[in-house]
């Protein structure tokens, strides 16, 4: 099957998931006016309460979906409770959805710090000056813990906070959707078999 068909109304061909993933997500890089990689992460706090949020995606393969964080922040705190999560990216210009749920893994040490090192040095000294999600008294603590943060780490590299790091949702299900004229949507899920490959059904819209 050819990329062009993966990303039009024949998608609902696919044998598997992530090709059609990458297919949809580069016609979202092309298309979307700002951050195609930008989804909604939905996790469960300890109350069994819902919550949900927007993240970056920043990796993606047959292993599952990458995105970084502080995990001494709510998401962070949340996931580790229960290492479940789920996503859903909505394409607006592309009239697409895909929503991702599974467990949660960790990714290495070496992963995490690999990305963390291709951040803008702003956004590493960031991630040492936040305490992401707690109440904040002003402006200027922030501001100040910055200053602090950006003079202790004036020269060289600055290292990753053992806090900060990156989650895996391991997918054990993923559901694509395409708008369709009178709301009648083509919608198909993949769901992780015993086996670990996957089944696929088409779905109601």
């Amino acid at each position: 099957m050819t990329d062009t068909e993966l990303t039009s109304g024949d998608f609902t061909q696919s044998a598997e998931p992530f090709r059609l993933f990458a297919a949809w997500l580069k016609d979202a890089t092309a298309q979307e006016p700002n951050d195609p990689n930008a989804v909604a992460l939905a996790t469960v706090d300890t109350d069994g309460l819902p919550d949900v949020r927007m993240v970056l995606l920043k990796g993606f393969d047959e292993h599952g979906f990458v995105f970084y964080t502080n995990f001494e922040s709510a998401k962070g705190r949340e996931i580790l409770a229960t290492m479940k999560a789920a996503m859903c990216f909505h394409w607006k210009s592309l009239r697409r959805q895909v929503r991702v749920r599974g467990p949660v893994e960790i990714v290495t040490d070496a992963e995490a710090d690999e990305y963390f090192a291709t951040r803008p040095r702003g956004s590493r000294i960031g991630a040492w000056a936040s305490k992401q999600s707690r109440p904040l008294e002003s402006r200027f603590a922030l501001e100040k813990a910055v200053a602090e943060y950006t003079a202790r780490h004036a020269i060289g590299e600055i290292p990753r906070p053992a806090h900060w790091s990156g989650f895996r949702i391991v997918p054990s299900q993923i559901e694509f959707w395409h708008d369709r004229p009178f709301r009648l949507h083509d919608r198909i899920v993949f769901t992780r078999a015993a086996d670990g490959g996957w089944e696929k059904d088409r779905l109601y819209p």
